[in-house]
Parts: C-alpha cells; structure tokens; sequence
C-alpha cells in the first residue's frame, strides 16, 4: 500500500481514507478534488491529466515529509489521477489523519497547495470552443506543448 500515488483509473475515495485510519487519530480531514465544467467563463467539456510519474509521486511524499515535520502525528496519503477526466470525476484525494481536527483541515489545505507549487502534473482543458494546456497548476507558467521546456528549447 503507497500512501502517494499517481493512477490512470477512477480514484476510490473511501481507499485513500483508510489509508490514514489510525486509534490515536480523533480527525480525518478528506480533500476531494473534481473537474468543475465552468471555468473562467469556458465550458470545460473534460480535461486531460499528464505527469512525470516518479517524480509526481516523490513530490507527494515530500509534501507528506513536510506535513510531520510540522505535525508529527499526522498520517497523510495522496491519490492523484491522470488521463481523460470528466466533468466531476474525481482528480485528487488528500487524506490527512491527526489527532485534533484543526490540525487535520490546516494540513489538508497545506497538501493541496503544495501540490500546486510543486508537484510535476499538467493539464489540458478541452472546451467547446478550442482546447489548450493550461501549464503549471498555478497557471502562472503556460506550457503550449503540454510540459515544461528549456529555455533553449529542449526538454
């Protein structure tokens, strides 16, 4: 069993959550993140999920490593899919086990953030009117062919 993990199948939230099911825990904190159809105004008719697997996968530990050193009892697993989504498919799971539930809600917050920042995943938006990679999760980098590029144009 990963606590962290990237899949290409629909996440199955209840899995995530047993994850993290520990008796000195009084809190378990689930994010669950869907593809929403309304964005910025466009109709997201479904969305397309890529990612440097291994890598996407030592970052959610790393957000896991952060979030003990922050909160040593907490229990925390991550379930990100990638592929073709749908408009409410689930796209990520977090589960955050703590002892006290503020701990478990500030910690859930924390991982999804930090997924945004630092996780290598990339998405494609489909709408009806075109479609186009989004770029970093922040939307702050555009990537047009769908992953970052070298300054000199490799990869």
């Amino acid at each position: 069993m990963s606590l962290f993990e990237i899949i290409e199948t629909p996440i199955a939230v209840e899995s995530v959550m047993n994850k993290v099911v520990h008796p000195n825990c009084g809190a378990i904190n689930l994010f669950v993140g869907t593809v929403r159809e309304l964005t910025k105004g466009k109709k997201t008719l479904h969305l397309e999920y890529a990612a440097y697997k291994e890598m996407a996968e030592k970052q959610l530990a790393r957000i896991g490593e952060e979030i003990s050193e922050r909160c040593p009892e907490a229990i925390v697993a991550i379930t990100h899919r990638i592929g073709r989504l749908e408009i409410s498919d689930i796209a990520v799971v977090i589960a955050v086990a703590t002892p006290h539930r503020a701990d478990s809600y500030e910690y859930s917050r924390y991982a999804i953030e930090r997924i945004k920042e630092i996780v290598p995943i990339w998405k494609k938006e489909h709408w009806e009117t075109g479609e186009a990679w989004i770029g970093d999760q922040k939307e702050i980098t555009a990537y047009p062919t769908g992953k970052p590029e070298c300054a000199n144009g490799g990869e």
